[in-house]
């Protein structure tokens, strides 16, 4: 008997084997990647991280793919079936790729200025003190994936965002002064449109419902609300509907404790100026 362990087959992920059958139907109709991507008006690149199962097929999408591969409703009847969590691929790796289907954020955070806030010499300095330490490649990568994430703020109807940030993060000197300074313009920035927010935690704010940690809470086009957390370097979504309304109330709950819009806005202005 052979001591060699017999391998088992690789499971396919949803969205992989969707992706294959979107080429497998390409292919049928004749189309190269840049044919079809001209059609449904997408990218190449698109179309290839779709047929790749990196990113995930939108219904809408899956719809006109119907309609223009001639599969009579297949793509829409599969993405229609999916779980809520295969309908987030790969979330806890990539935050961003939930974050473009988000008509909400609202986040609360404890250690640094939130991702899509940060100034790209701030989230250089947050890498640059990660022990043990990145490498550079690795490092300037992540910095360029979040600064690609904020895009979404351009859109030409972006999401509502609402942040919650501890005054301890905005004195603390991430980068030196002329870093901070520059950090505390874009917060400014990008919250000034009525469509976003922002608000303080003073540091001896008790009580205070965040002490458990960081959260970011988001909804989808179609209302579907979850919430993303992450610690260290473990990360993790949360879908039940009864574990999410625990957390919207404790959002709320911080809400109502930090500093109103204005308050907060008078302290970082102030924050400025002392620097």
């Amino acid at each position: 008997m052979s001591s060699r362990r017999r391998k088992r087959p690789k499971k396919l992920g949803s969205w992989v084997a969707i992706g294959q059958l979107v080429a497998h139907h390409r292919k049928l109709k004749g189309y190269t990647q840049e044919q079809f991507a001209e059609v449904v008006k997408l990218s190449v690149d698109t179309i290839g991280s779709i047929e790749q199962g990196r990113m995930p097929l939108q219904f809408d999408r899956a719809e006109q793919f119907d309609q223009v591969l001639g599969t009579n409703g297949t793509f829409a009847f599969l993405v229609s079936k999916l779980a809520l969590w295969e309908k987030i691929p790969l979330l806890v790796q990539n935050l961003g790729t939930y974050e473009r289907e988000a008509i909400a954020i609202l986040t609360y955070q404890a250690q640094v200025v939130p991702g899509l806030l940060q100034t790209r010499d701030y989230c250089l300095a947050t890498f640059a003190a990660r022990h043990p330490a990145l490498r550079d490649q690795t490092a300037e990568e992540w910095v360029n994936d979040r600064m690609e994430r904020q895009q979404i703020w351009e859109d030409e109807e972006p999401p509502i965002g609402h942040f919650i940030i501890e005054e301890s993060i905005l004195r603390r000197q991430v980068g030196g002064p002329e870093v901070m300074r520059a950090q505390y313009r874009r917060i400014l920035e990008l919250c000034e449109p009525q469509h976003m927010a922002f608000q303080i935690m003073p540091m001896d704010r008790m009580p205070h419902a965040g002490l458990a940690g960081p959260m970011t809470l988001l909804e989808t086009f179609e209302h579907h609300r979850v919430v993303y957390v992450e610690v260290q370097t473990v990360s993790f979504l949360v879908d039940d509907l009864d574990e999410v309304s625990d957390y919207h109330r404790k959002y709320g709950m911080l809400q109502s404790q930090a500093l109103s819009p204005g308050e907060s806005v008078d302290l970082l202005e102030g924050l400025l100026r002392e620097l």
